[in-house]
């Protein structure tokens, strides 16, 4: 008898378990062989300050996936006021998005954080490629952050508290 992974049969509620992690809400910009691409990605984090690198994972099937391979890009946090950046970026064009020429790659206009980044790495993983960025640039303002936590759009507010108040 055949072993079925309990796993892999049940891909709605594993992808709706991964769903109950709050996150941030980011857009990958960057320049293809044709023309600027953007996309909307909540799979971002941090991953070293020495060197400064970022992670980004990418759906094999997005169409931003072969276009972003080997190619410097900005990851862009998005504000509470942003939803509008991260529709239009996710498929659903609302808006006009306001561009900013960065040291290596577009930016977008306003966001909360931004991250340039070069190319350090690009790993399997499974129906994804983790794309990590060295940082060469970065910058960031006060204000509300954009969340997504079970398929729906948050605000994530500002703190008065910052780490020191973990320590």
């Amino acid at each position: 008898m055949r072993h079925i992974d309990p796993v892999a049969r049940n891909i709605a509620r594993l992808r709706s378990a991964f769903g109950r992690f709050a996150t941030g809400v980011t857009v990958v910009t960057f320049d293809g062989a044709d023309k600027r691409h953007g996309m909307t990605a909540n799979s971002f984090s941090s991953v070293s300050v020495d060197p400064p690198l970022v992670v980004v994972n990418v759906d094999r099937k997005s169409h931003a996936h072969d276009a972003l391979a080997g190619r410097p890009f900005v990851v862009n946090v998005l504000g509470a006021e942003q939803n509008d950046l991260a529709l239009h970026f996710a498929g659903r064009p609302n808006c006009e998005p306001q561009w900013i020429e960065g040291d290596v790659a577009p930016r977008l206009a306003r966001t909360l954080a931004y991250f340039e980044c070069t190319p350090w790495a690009a790993y399997d993983g499974g129906d994804h490629t983790m794309y990590l960025g060295r940082v060469t640039n970065f910058n960031y303002r006060d204000g509300d952050a954009l969340g997504f936590s079970n398929s729906r759009f948050t605000v994530i507010p500002e703190t008065s508290l910052g780490q020191e108040f973990l320590i």
